[in-house]
């Protein structure tokens, strides 16, 4: 048994929407066949009881090891609390390998179950001992650990529940919510409108004690102080007992309330400035500890937070207590649980003494012991939810408390006697306000209502109906994806937007290119939906990608597919078939918004089926005006778009809208095929964007293909009167493509410059000169810069083997290097030559190109 290339799946895939752990598992002997395992399940299930049964429904073929770590893999993470359910075993074209895939809810917990879910399986098969209880501890440990907080978590699962995308930026609690300009970011309780300036202000409690003075709101009376001697002064100025606080603190840590003595105070005062130099000395208020959650204009939520107490029973010490208490799961160490832990500290052993009592103490049975005299629930108190009780003018009180500070997201701490009443009815102040307040005595009270606060707070983030989305457009196929995501991008840019997008050539943010290379994988796509310039946002997305981490976005508006050809990486990745490649490539369309649209080739029987598994509606777009599945779909209502003599024409019913195809440079006149294909394309999918009519004549009639909007894609050059092509074309259906456009070019002797990739398969490379060997007159054959895993020569020697039975090409050259093969080309052309330059370099090669026509 090994298993090995294991990948996230960060986005949905070719197997699920979830995210997936993905990977491959190498049975040996009778682990393919658990059948020829006397005993292994039962062993299996002696130490892991919950796992699931290993046979799916309706499964007819042998079960494997491999099928027996997917289930403890998933298994794990739902014992240990993981919302799972989607896992797959599959077999490969190899004899004995399988790709297994689960789904996770945070990556770190699914690679870890799956190590532990190898490690029971060997355990199982060498009969050893393996500690299921731990191996769950430990994954309800770390999942507890990387997965977001109770306060941040509430906000994404209200964003979600919208149809608001979101990503975590950091391991923490930064998340964004939204695409592009649309988006809007929040760590904790904090959002992009929460203000630095508001926050340092509730960070300093004097001066947010002074701003409320000034409006008019009761505070308790106190002063800063910065040594014991001055704090025991202030204490009997204002009158004991009173509260110790340090001034730039929060959560309540080194809160001392209802200090009465000087020991008291100077132990409180020592706890007090490890947090912060200088000490608030202020005004005890008798009465429960309320915290009121304002969000906006409004107060959303209010708690009566009571401090840590234990009962006793006339048997157990206090400590005893405490531990048995802390013993309840709903208590956790940090801030992911409902409540916290009841510490031990200083503080509470202070409290304790106060009370005549120590750790040690056995109180009287029904006796209640407070612990703390603050009550936040990070030190271990528990909280009531009273929101239906407050009264209106409290609550105003509350609203203009956050507003004086300038915080949209605001904790108010109020000490009264009760809520039901005004604060001028009462003894009643408000002792702090609080950035960044935690959410989880509201989500989840001790007692009462739970309250829907992650709701209020997107609400206040995104209007009524905003999803935060731009418009995403995907495209896949094995031609034409690059032309069509710069046309579709160009005829956005045309509308007004802003537009990023992203090919095999780089990454370009309105027109300027941020990164080169291919970058057509999700890690491009997701950078561009980050960038906050961009409007709207146009894919290439390679089959590579979609296998390697899945989809960069959950949804798309649009997914167009150009066509599935032969030897567009085939062999790799275990898909070595066009139906295998057609399920990759058909992921984009799986993933059609309901209200989006899959734009499909109707040319090409495997696209025009994906029309199956889409989600919104489907538009065709076809060469053959006559062709049936065209015909069929206009019949039923739908939208067409065909080729109708020297038009391009969108139909929907009755309704069609003509586009000249002399208007459309790309096309040169409707010459090349290939062209018209992806002028179509692009069409559909600003027609499912509803740009007007007007704006996509505009945007087509002004989109130049030349090496600089459109590099390595049908590249025109005039040198010395002969026609050079630099194309990036690089398996067979693209080099048919290529040679249809120019067999409707004349020229007097035509030439081809030709490399290979070196990971493709022999047959792949063999085939494109086959096919060139009969277009071309002269062959200049090259090895480019690197060969993908070739032995030197090699990939000629197979550019060689497909010329040896062509009729045409006779005059062959074998060059090393891709430069000096281009200008061994250019020196062999006369007037009225034609040269087709297959480019590996795309950049380097048009730029040398360029050069030697500037030359001349």
């Amino acid at each position: 048994m090994e298993v090995s290339r294991i990948r996230a799946l960060r986005g949905p895939n070719l197997w699920s929407r979830h995210t997936a752990i993905e990977a491959v598992v190498t049975c040996s002997g009778d682990e393919a066949d658990l059948d020829q395992m006397p005993g292994f399940v039962t062993r299996l299930r002696a130490r892991f009881p919950e796992i699931k049964p290993l046979r799916p429904f309706g499964h007819k073929d042998p079960i494997t090891v491999a099928h027996a770590i997917e289930a403890i893999a998933l298994g794990l993470q739902a014992a240990a609390g993981c919302p799972v359910a989607f896992g797959q075993t599959t077999s490969t074209p190899e004899q004995n390998v399988f790709q297994i895939v689960f789904q996770y809810t945070e990556e770190p917990v699914g690679r870890r179950a799956l190590e532990l879910a190898e490690s029971l399986c060997q355990a199982a098969l060498d009969d050893t001992a393996f500690d299921i209880k731990q191996a769950l501890a430990e994954l309800r440990e770390l999942d507890e650990d990387v997965r977001l907080g109770p306060s941040t978590g509430s906000i994404v699962d209200a964003a979600v529940a919208r149809g608001v995308p979101y990503r975590r930026l950091t391991e923490g609690s930064l998340v964004q919510f939204g695409w592009g300009s649309k988006q809007k970011r929040i760590q904790a309780a904090e959002t992009s409108s929460t203000s630095a300036i508001a926050e340092a202000i509730a960070q300093d409690k004097d001066l947010t004690k002074m701003l409320l003075q000034a409006a008019g709101v009761p505070v308790p009376q106190g002063h800063v102080v910065t040594n014991s001697d001055d704090a025991w002064e202030i204490a009997n100025q204002i009158g004991l007992p009173v509260v110790v606080k340090p001034r730039d603190g929060n959560q309540g840590k080194g809160v001392a309330v209802n200090i009465e003595t000087r020991e008291q105070l100077n132990k409180a005062f020592d706890v007090a400035c490890t947090i912060s130099r200088d000490v608030i000395i202020e005004q005890y208020i008798p009465g429960h500890d309320f915290r009121m959650l304002v969000i906006g204009n409004q107060l959303i939520a209010a708690a009566r937070r009571d401090p840590p107490s234990v009962i006793g029973d006339g048997q157990h010490t206090i400590a005893q207590l405490v531990e048995t208490v802390n013993l309840d799961p709903l208590r956790g160490d940090g801030h992911a649980t409902a409540l916290t832990k009841i510490r031990l500290d200083d503080i509470a052993l202070a409290t304790l003494a106060n009370q005549g009592l120590n750790a040690q103490s056995v109180p009287e049975n029904g006796q209640r012991i407070l612990l703390r005299n603050n009550a936040n629930l990070s030190t271990g108190g528990s909280a009531t939810d009273v929101t239906d009780e407050v009264h209106p003018e409290l609550a105003a009180r509350m609203v203009t408390a956050a507003q004086m500070v300038g915080l949209d997201i605001a904790g108010v701490d109020l000490v009264a006697e009760t809520v039901v009443k005004p604060m001028e009815e009462q003894r009643a102040g408000i002792v702090e306000i609080n950035a960044a307040p935690g959410l989880r005595m509201h989500l989840s009270p001790s007692f009462g209502k739970a309250r829907p606060v992650g709701e209020a707070i997107v609400s206040t983030m995104f209007a009524d109906g905003d999803n935060a989305r731009i418009p995403v457009v995907a495209v896949a196929g094995t031609n034409g994806k690059t032309t069509t995501v710069r046309l579709t991008a160009h005829l956005l840019g045309a509308s007004g937007k802003r537009v990023g997008m992203t090919n095999s050539d780089g990454v370009y943010i309105e027109h300027r290119c941020i990164d080169t290379g291919d970058c057509s994988g999700p890690r491009s796509a997701r950078n561009v939906l980050m960038h906050p310039d961009v409007d709207a946002a146009v894919f290439e997305t390679a089959r590579g990608g979609i296998l390697r981490e899945g989809l960069a976005f959950d949804k798309c508006d649009v997914a167009i597919v150009t066509n599935i050809g032969m030897g567009d990486h085939l062999g790799m990745n275990f898909i070595t078939t066009v139906d295998t490649l057609a399920l990759v490539k058909r992921v984009i369309v799986q993933n059609v918004a309901p209200h989006g649209t899959a734009v499909l080739n109707a040319m090409d029987p495997m696209v025009i089926k994906m029309a199956e598994v889409c989600p919104g509606s489907v538009t065709l777009f076809s060469s053959d005006r006559q062709h049936p599945a065209l015909n069929t779909h206009r019949a039923q209502g739908k939208r067409v778009v065909y080729l109708d003599g020297d038009n391009i024409v969108a139909a929907e019913g009755s309704t069609e809208h003509r586009l000249a195809l002399k208007a459309i440079p790309l096309t040169r006149n409707g010459s090349i095929t290939f062209q018209n294909e992806n002028a179509m394309a692009s069409i559909a999918a600003a027609w499912a964007l509803g740009i007007d009519w007007q704006t996509i004549a505009t945007g087509l009639s002004t989109f130049v293909n030349d090496a600089q909007t459109a590099p390595g894609r049908f590249n025109v050059f005039d040198y010395r009167g002969a026609t050079v092509i630099a194309d990036y074309g690089h398996n067979p259906d693209a080099i048919q493509a290529l040679i249809q456009a120019i067999e409707t070019m004349p020229a007097k002797r035509r030439m081809v410059v030709i490399s290979g990739a070196g990971d493709r398969r022999d047959e792949d490379i063999v085939r494109q000169t086959e096919i060139l060997g009969e277009a071309f007159d002269q062959a200049i054959l090259y090895q480019d810069q690197c060969q993908r895993g070739r032995e030197d020569g090699e990939v000629l020697a197979l550019l060689q083997q497909g010329l040896v039975n062509v009729s045409r090409t006779k005059d062959i050259v074998e060059i090393r290097g891709e430069f000096l093969a281009i200008d061994t080309a250019l020196a062999k052309l006369e007037p009225g030559d034609l040269c087709l330059i297959l480019i590996d370099q795309v950049q380097e090669a048009l730029d040398h190109i360029a050069l030697r026509v500037k030359q001349g």
